[in-house]
């Protein structure tokens, strides 16, 4: 199938960007990798009257390490965040995370914000934003605003960005002495979606973010890896084409057995 007829717009700045968003609000979606968007378009479950594509944004694109977070532009593509010794070094949760996105092919075009914004259930990255406490930054026409990445996530395909709302980057805080972090998914083969999967991060508190299991990443924590699991039976996976409720209630606390035992 072709994609439905759209204006096209190619803004140079964010300012640019949010007046176009903020114009055309609901008729208008924002094209950064395309990984996702463009398939939407060509099956027509997507049909917006504007196509606002930020890739000549420079400004949200990158990675920079600070005294108290790392800053991951919306654009950083995801094989950015694959080879980058800055994400090897202070968000190893990421980076184990991000080779299990589908394939080199789409990481080379698709973003760290495209995957946020989209807020796919079964998708790596958000699971990363919340187990590790991050922080989203979204701008508007009246300026810039943080989200924690545990109210960012609404529902399926649903987050807390307004129409005319950008996501610009995401803050991590940077890891303390002796934090801990470990990744797993199951699939049926390397790059397809998920079936479950858990991002787990040890600072204070055990907080493991799964996915896969319903409209959007669920977030279990407790003061032990022993408590994690205990919490899990209070999960509610939703049964999909892939696997039962009751299914996906078994994997997630074998994958989860798994993946902390990463930590000890």
């Amino acid at each position: 199938m072709k994609a439905p007829r759209f204006a096209y717009a190619r803004p140079a700045s964010v300012a640019e960007a949010l007046a176009l968003l903020d114009k055309h609000k609901d008729d208008a979606r924002v094209l950064a990798g395309g990984q996702s968007l463009v398939p939407m378009l060509n099956f027509r479950v997507a049909a917006p009257k504007v196509l606002v594509d930020i890739n000549r944004i420079a400004a949200l694109s990158g990675i920079k390490v600070t005294k108290s977070h790392v800053r991951v532009g919306a654009l950083t593509r995801h094989v950015e965040l694959e080879r980058s010794p800055e994400i090897a070094k202070h968000l190893p949760l990421v980076a184990a995370a991000v080779p299990h996105i589908a394939h080199p092919a789409i990481r080379n075009r698709g973003t760290f914000g495209g995957s946020c914004a989209l807020a796919d259930p079964a998708a790596e990255l958000p699971a990363c934003a919340l187990a590790l406490g991050a922080t989203f930054v979204v701008a508007g026409k009246k300026g810039e605003r943080r989200v924690a990445a545990a109210d960012f996530f609404r529902g399926l395909y649903a987050t807390a960005l307004k129409p005319g709302e950008l996501l610009v980057a995401a803050e991590f805080p940077l890891l303390k002495p002796g934090d801990r972090s470990a990744f797993g998914e199951l699939a049926r083969r390397h790059g397809d979606y998920a079936m479950v999967g858990v991002a787990v991060h040890r600072s204070k508190k055990v907080r493991a973010a799964f996915f896969g299991v319903g409209d959007r990443p669920e977030v279990v924590e407790a003061d032990t890896a022993d408590g994690v699991l205990s919490k899990i039976p209070g999960l509610e996976p939703r049964a999909d084409l892939h696997a039962s409720a009751e299914t996906k209630l078994h994997l997630a606390r074998v994958l989860a057995g798994r993946v902390l035992a990463q930590l000890q």
